[in-house]
């Protein structure tokens, strides 16, 4: 009964781990890469549908991002929806397709970036938080409902502590790993 908790709590924390990846990948550093525009939605027939389903997205250079549309009449709404986005980014149409180039990052640019990569690992480590409730919260029901004996609630809690321990330093360790890509120069 335990171990099914376990089980479920660490699929729901390898699910936040896994968001908090693509969280990153979408966070720009110095170098250009097709994560910073993928996700980006672009209204396409009245639907907002995902850039890489769109559109071929390549990397020519170190600091530019091809994109070159399926359908050439999308071209504006993508182009539209760069310009609307938080990337910070001015596209290059030349009507078959867009480029942009990544300008250098300022150290105060980079500053507010780090800020708010921060706040998505914060995110992070308040689902994993609301997955250790839930988790304690069912371990005590089982046990005050006799399901489980007290000694049983103990080595469950203490499991549960280890994988906790372990998901928070999956989430530093991914911080640290992207603080310094952005901080470098």
């Amino acid at each position: 009964m335990i171990k099914d908790l376990l089980k479920d709590a660490e699929t729901r924390m390898d699910g936040a781990i896994s968001t908090l990846h693509e969280d990153m990948a979408g966070i720009r550093t110095g170098r250009a890469h097709p994560g910073l525009v993928e996700k980006l939605l672009v209204e396409y027939y009245g639907a907002p549908t995902p850039l890489i389903q769109l559109a071929s997205i390549s990397i020519p250079e170190a600091r530019a991002i091809m994109i070159k549309p399926y359908d050439q009449t999308v071209l504006k709404a993508i182009e539209k929806a760069i310009m609307v986005s938080d990337l910070g980014l001015m596209p290059n149409n030349d009507g078959k397709i867009i480029r942009l180039n990544l300008p250098p990052l300022n150290e105060q640019r980079r500053r507010e970036i780090v800020k708010h990569m921060h706040a998505r690992l914060e995110e992070t480590r308040v689902a994993l938080r609301n997955i250790r409730r839930d988790v304690l919260k069912d371990m005590k029901e089982f046990e005050s409902e006799k399901m489980i004996s007290e000694d049983d609630l103990k080595r469950g809690e203490d499991e549960f502590q280890k994988l906790m321990d372990h998901f928070a330093a999956v989430i530093d360790k991914i911080g640290h790993n992207k603080e310094q890509e952005i901080m470098e120069v």
